[in-house]
């Protein structure tokens, strides 16, 4: 009955789409018509050569079968031992096992040829031309060539004062070891610069000023030779190539000569960089430098010229010279790393027989900022639900660089790649879709891309931290509402010797430490500036024997909730590990300012009568609205003239997940730091949401239905310890109709990693658990007040039970000054740890072990 039923209804669908098509393979009607017309009635006429088909196909599978069941039954029957089974399979095993690595070898050649040939193909007809071939918005300036090749004896002098007068006292300074270094020659060879191509942006562009990409390729045959007499080294390079994208900004366009203000130089990604040294071996000998490598100094040499830092030449006055070397960030780019499908399985066993899953992560690059996920461990489906936020300098050129890897004990293998172009996602401001994956046959990947602007002025405050949930959340780290960036100039007056520091300045170093290195009255300090806001901390570089620094260098922070944190800075003594001075500046201050900038010189505390550090600090607060003002791109307004919003109420779900802004390069295997599990997720708040509903059932629920936690935690400053006592919670939801198997997991954020995890035993079927179980954390009291402590009621499960979410959440502030003494208190536990207001107090004294 199926089968003439499926029969009729494949006739039928042929039938009615035969009279659609005028043309089928290649053939006009008119062939078509020499055939007679199907009638309705004909379709049942191949109901018999179907049938008959199948059932052909049906005694095919039987005989198969019964020749495979047949040898078992009759090894049974005439009463054999079943090892003659067993060797019979053993025999198969090993001729089909052979068969198949024939069959493999011989694919895996005819696929090594033709990729070959398709390699040599995609040589001939592409690697080998010119950017301005594939690209026609690249133009071909052979004529810059000329002129850069006439220059080229006048560059490579202008190079050589460089090397001499800026770099040489640099080296010079910047170690102890390193005083006698020199350049014995320099000499930058005869092969000059070549520009393959230049590109020069129209849109999306401030009508103020050029950009162009230039498309270099510099082979040369340099010689560079250094001597450190103290040490009798001498090194060099031998030759040196660099290929890359390097854009030249041109900024403001002036009515009057030279008609530019300035020209910045630098690199949007990291150029391809080959360096052939000669005695490398003999500087990492020196003491002090054992701990360089080539990849470090290559490393060094991209923090020059890399985005965001840069080249920077004035034309008119130093005026705005800091303005072109540290430039306001263009926006900031928010990346919803969510799920992917349909992932190749990479993982096999027994020798290739059986095909596994992967163990997926992501490795997201934006300019040199890199993000790593978490592994999914055997998924070819998986959800990550992370949230990485990235600062942008130029949204043109630059691109959001994916690649996701199957992680291995020994090498990684690859799973596929995705390139987005950054201009798409700053004139659309939210991008929401499922990407297909590129080098790889199969495989998906879905991302929400937001494009956040920046604004001077509080106005949206207030809408952000609502959307961002950091209103009420005393979490110092998640989705950021603000972006806080610090100019640091320079400091005066520093405290030339431990003497003269205050007492509270010597706090970090030993008694015996502090009154050795006093007796050095004549040596002065090598300052560098510690800055901190929330889990972020940046450090400048020192600067050796000086009291009055220099630095000129900006760090960029994304701030969580700009009315509760603030700013720290501390300055450092390099050499006698000791601290000159510190600061605290908090970030409310910058509200009330104009364009909330604040540019001053600050008194430094614990340090000298007139030290000080100068400082300019700009806070910008981040909004999904487009900014309409004169000094940004003409091209980015709407043609009506209305700005992007996005609903608070639809993307709260969404904002929900949490993020990290580490812009350090992560070594392999380390992840970088991520909010986005149970604390954030918007599956399990809406889980326990909806849970909720349904135990309320219309009924009229309390503030805090979830029930109540009690926690006593102290901090004890001569063990560096924090000890947490879990003693008991009260009136918890009943997960299932037989209540709930409660357990406690506490994190200190941020660090959620699995060795700073810390859980209780599961109690089972109980809403009224007791515990009085004790955990302690590592971490300073310095280190202490920067920390929040994750606390989450879990429902445990069985191996084979699906019942596991969360039954509550508390995040513990621990800025306190009575953390030192300890306290006894109890917690409301609420969905995602915001609002967890105490219920009671008892200052206690702490037993520790």
């Amino acid at each position: 009955m199926s089968g003439d039923t499926m029969t009729a209804v494949r006739g039928a669908h042929s039938n009615n789409a035969s009279p659609a098509t005028p043309k089928e393979n290649g053939h006009s009607v008119q062939h078509a018509s020499n055939f007679p017309h199907t009638s309705p009635g004909s379709a049942l006429d191949d109901t018999p050569v179907y049938s008959s088909s199948e059932l052909t196909h049906t005694w095919v599978h039987f005989v198969k079968t019964f020749v495979i069941i047949f040898p078992i039954y009759a090894l049974g029957y005439f009463e054999f031992s079943f090892s003659w089974l067993l060797i019979g399979l053993f025999i198969f095993f090993c001729w089909r096992r052979n068969a198949g690595g024939k069959l493999s070898r011989l694919s895996r050649a005819l696929a090594f040829f033709d990729q070959e040939e398709r390699c040599a193909k995609h040589s001939l007809t592409s690697s080998d031309l010119p950017p301005w071939v594939h690209f026609p918005d690249v133009e071909r300036v052979e004529w810059l060539n000329k002129t850069v090749m006439q220059m080229w004896p006048y560059i490579c002098q202008f190079v050589e004062k460089l090397f001499r007068e800026m770099i040489e006292p640099a080296v010079k300074e910047c170690h102890v070891h390193l005083s006698t270094f020199c350049f014995s020659k320099i000499d930058i060879g005869n092969k000059p610069l070549r520009i393959n191509g230049v590109k020069v942006y129209t849109e999306n562009v401030d009508r103020r000023q050029i950009i162009m990409d230039l498309q270099i390729s510099f082979v040369g045959n340099t010689e560079i030779d250094v001597d450190i007499k103290r040490y009798y080294c001498k090194a060099g390079i031998k030759s040196i190539q660099i290929h890359g994208v390097m854009r030249v900004v041109m900024e403001p366009l002036l009515g009057d000569v030279p008609l530019v203000g300035g020209l910045s130089l630098f690199f949007l990604k990291k150029p391809l960089l080959d360096i052939n040294w000669t005695g490398l071996s003999n500087i990492l000998d020196i003491p002090g430098l054992n701990g360089f490598s080539n990849n470090l100094i290559q490393d060094i040499i991209y923090s020059y010229l890399v985005l965001p830092n840069r080249i920077t030449i004035p034309l008119v006055g130093v005026e705005d010279l800091a303005k072109l070397r540290f430039p306001m960030p263009k926006g900031v780019l928010r990346i919803h790393f969510l799920e992917a499908q349909d992932l190749e399985g990479k993982d096999q066993f027994l020798g290739g027989l059986i095909k596994g899953k992967s163990d997926p992560y992501g490795i997201l690059h934006v300019s040199n900022q890199m993000f790593q996920s978490k592994t999914i461990k055997e998924s070819l489906h998986p959800k990550w639900n992370e949230v990485y936020e990235a600062l942008v300098y130029e949204p043109s050129g630059q691109h959001l660089e994916i690649e996701l890897f199957d992680e291995d004990p020994d090498k990684d293998d690859f799973l596929g790649s995705l390139l987005i172009d950054l201009t798409k996602v700053y004139n659309e401001q939210k991008v929401d879709e499922w990407f297909e994956l590129e080098e790889t046959p199969t495989g998906k990947l879905h991302l929400k891309l937001e494009w956040l602007s920046l604004f001077s002025t509080p106005e949206k405050l207030d809408q952000v931290l609502r959307c961002v949930r950091a209103d009420r959340s005393p979490a110092k780290d998640g989705l950021s509402s603000a972006l806080l960036v610090v100019f640091l100039d320079s400091a005066k007056n520093l405290p030339n010797n431990l003497s003269d520091i205050t007492h509270d300045g010597l706090k970090q170093v030993s008694v015996f430490k502090a009154l050795k290195s006093a007796k050095k009255n004549s040596s002065e300090p090598s300052p560098y500036v510690h800055f901190t806001v929330g889990h972020k901390t940046f450090e400048s570089k020192v600067r050796y024997k000086t009291r009055e620094p220099l630095w000129e260098d900006s760090f960029s922070f994304l701030v969580h909730n700009p009315t509760r944190q603030e700013l720290e800075v501390e300055i450092k003594d390099d050499k006698h590990k000791c601290t000159l001075g510190i600061l605290r500046v908090p970030l409310s201050d910058l509200l009330s300012e104009e364009d909330m900038t604040l540019a001053q010189c600050f008194p430094l505390k614990n340090s000298g009568p007139s030290s000080t550090i100068k400082l300019k600090l700009a806070l910008r607060i981040l909004s999904l609205e487009k900014q309409f003002s004169s000094d940004l791109p003409s091209a980015v307004q709407d043609p009506d003239g209305e700005p992007y919003s996005a609903s608070p109420r639809r993307s709260t779900p969404n904002l929900s997940t949490s993020m990290s802004s580490s812009q350090k390069y992560l070594p392999h295997k380390e992840s970088t730091p991520s909010l986005a599990s149970d604390i954030s997720l918007p599956i399990a708040t809406l889980e326990l949401q909806q849970r909720l509903r349904q135990l309320q059932n219309g009924s009229a629920s309390s503030q805090y239905p979830l029930g109540k936690i009690q926690l006593t935690v102290r901090h004890s400053s001569q063990r560096n310890k924090l000890v947490v006592v879990v003693h008991s919670c009260q009136n918890l939801i009943a997960f299932t109709k037989d209540g709930s198997d409660p357990f406690i997991r506490l994190y200190l954020l941020p660090d959620k990693s699995r060795s700073g995890r810390r859980k209780t035993s599961t109690m089972k079927k109980s809403l009224n658990p007791v515990y009085d179980q004790t955990f302690e954390f590592n971490v300073s009291t310095v280190e202490l007040h920067r920390r929040t402590l994750d606390v989450a009621v879990k429902n445990g499960r069985s191996i084979l039970s699906k019942h596991k979410g969360l039954l509550g959440k508390v995040l513990v502030d621990l800025s306190g000054d009575d953390i030192s003494k300890g306290f006894t208190q109890w917690y409301n536990l609420t969905e995602d740890g915001s609002s967890s207001q105490e219920l009671r107090r008892s200052q206690e004294s702490l037993i520790t072990q």
